[in-house]
């Protein structure tokens, strides 16, 4: 395999752009383990103490992860998430004025809420935290849910614009309980910064696959993209451009408990108008004419 390594003349910024990034695909693919291992260890040390009062907190603070997180502003402030904005960079352009959001919560699978360490700010994406988010009553705060999630990863790849939201409606019928409007959202870009490799449905690596997202609440694709200091293997993802198209607001009427038709009426209003924005940006993002979005 032919190595390309980075010149020596790369800017500083880049650099530190690149550094930003690889750190997150650290704290992505090994902190917890790493701390996980520290965890444990230093119960076998004289600093056993440190584990035993952070297991104590551990414990007693067990369900924040389903009342709204905590935030820390000095980590959401960090000037580590701007390099990383501008590493691709990420821009973000709305279709139509959504209102000012005071609290945003992003929602994760609860497998991230076992280990230690895990990301501040961050809220289970279940039924129950997603509740405790929405109807808080001072109002301002919205709900970011990947819908797809640990399984649609694993149909990510480039050119790829297949979207695991056919039979997703959980999302939907959460929000017609609440009466929060839904706003679709797509990146475009955010496929082609990995490549990963061939897993199609059948083959003994999907079913793998399959069987451990089972088991452990998350997906485990194999994918590959470019070094730190060389562009042609690593797990670095690729310097290009995302652009998260936001689209307008559908509302939805509130309502306790909706019949299966009004949640499947509405789930449908939300793919036609998520396919909308799609076909309406996509000549901008150099996508074919052809590609349409496919939902599963």
């Amino acid at each position: 395999m032919k190595i390309e390594l980075a010149p020596l003349s790369v800017p500083l910024q880049r650099r530190l752009q690149t550094a930003s990034v690889a750190q997150w695909v650290f704290s992505f693919l090994g902190l917890a383990q790493c701390c996980t291992v520290a965890f444990i260890a230093l119960f076998f040390t004289r600093f056993w103490l440190v584990s035993a009062l952070y297991a104590a907190w551990w414990f007693i603070d067990r369900e924040k992860p389903n009342k709204g997180g905590r935030r820390i502003h000095a980590i959401r402030n960090s000037v580590v998430w701007r390099y990383m904005r501008d590493y691709f960079p990420i821009t973000v352009s709305a279709t139509d004025p959504i209102g000012s959001a005071n609290h945003s919560r992003v929602g994760f699978t609860d497998a991230h809420f076992f280990l230690p360490l895990c990301p501040p700010g961050l809220v289970s994406s279940d039924k129950e935290s997603a509740s405790y988010v929405l109807q808080k009553l001072e109002g301002g705060n919205m709900l970011t849910i990947v819908v797809g999630g640990a399984q649609e990863a694993l149909d990510a790849r480039p050119g790829s614009c297949t979207l695991l939201l056919k039979n997703r409606k959980g999302f939907v019928r959460l929000a017609i309980e609440h009466g929060t409007p839904l706003v679709p959202i797509f990146s475009f870009g955010e496929n082609d910064l990995f490549e990963q490799v061939r897993n199609p449905k059948g083959s003994w690596l999907r079913q793998l696959q399959h069987r451990l997202q089972q088991i452990m609440g998350i997906s485990l694709p194999i994918f590959y993209a470019r070094g730190i200091f060389q562009y042609s293997f690593g797990l670095v993802p690729y310097r290009r451009p995302i652009c998260t198209v936001v689209g307008k607001p559908i509302p939805v009427q509130r309502k306790h408990r909706p019949s299966e038709e009004e949640v499947d009426q509405v789930h449908q209003k939300y793919l036609d108008e998520l396919c909308k924005l799609f076909e309406e940006h996509k000549a901008k993002y150099n996508i074919p004419e052809d590609r349409h979005l496919e939902f599963i």
